[in-house]
């Protein structure tokens, strides 16, 4: 007498393939593209960017980087009050190397081109035209001392400056900071930061349009 088979194992194999290729390609995703899991997902994402290239225009970039804030990582958010070196700055690297394609280039790595520099009233933020790397943290001014923090690229470490106005260009020199293997404060001295000249709002025009504005201030 045959002993009667309730299934067919070929079937059922056949019938689970989908399900398991389904499984593979989901897992696929997070490990090569960290699509599902960015960093920070667990938690509050840092508003710092490393981007492998840059597909936006700089402009997009740079003001959707203006409206963003600090996590207060470490410290508390200062008050939203007006400082004295709150303002807009821009600096050229003279460095003509190119910047060298990588996934996971060094945070603050003084690259040429074009830099820029916000503070507004507690919230820092810099930005690199060519590459489209950002960053923004938190700041305090103590008198002619300034300290950086909140920084999610160097959630530790605490940096403070020195700062000073010369020939109308603002001047940092390091007290204190191992942010990124020291490159944050190599990069914040290395060259003088010059004034974004905000525009007048006298009779609702910019009288300032015939000025010779500094490099990535237009």
């Amino acid at each position: 007498m045959k002993r009667s088979v309730s299934g067919d194992p070929g079937s059922s194999i056949a019938m689970t393939a989908p399900f398991f290729a389904a499984v593979f390609a989901f897992f696929g995703v997070l490990v090569t593209g960290y699509g599902l899991f960015p960093s920070g997902a667990f938690g509050q994402e840092p508003e710092a960017v490393q981007p492998s290239g840059q597909s936006r225009s700089t402009t997009v970039i740079w003001t959707e980087l203006l409206q963003k804030t600090p996590y207060p990582h470490t410290a508390p958010l200062p008050d939203r009050v007006r400082t004295a070196l709150d303002g807009t700055y821009s600096k050229s690297d003279p460095k003509k190397t190119p910047p060298v394609p990588c996934r996971r280039c060094p945070d603050y790595m003084p690259e040429g081109g074009i830099w820029k520099l916000n503070f507004d009233k507690g919230v820092f933020r810099i930005f690199h035209e060519i590459t489209g790397w950002r960053s923004l943290g938190s700041f305090i001014v103590d008198r002619n001392q300034v300290q950086l923090f909140n920084d999610p690229y160097c959630l530790q470490v605490k940096g403070v400056y020195c700062w000073a106005f010369a020939d109308g260009n603002l001047i940092l020199q390091v007290v204190e900071d191992n942010c990124a293997i020291g490159l944050r404060a190599v990069n914040l001295t290395k060259l003088p930061w010059r004034p974004c000249p905000p525009p007048s709002m006298e009779m609702g025009t910019d009288n300032n349009d015939h000025l010779p504005q500094p490099a990535g201030c237009d």
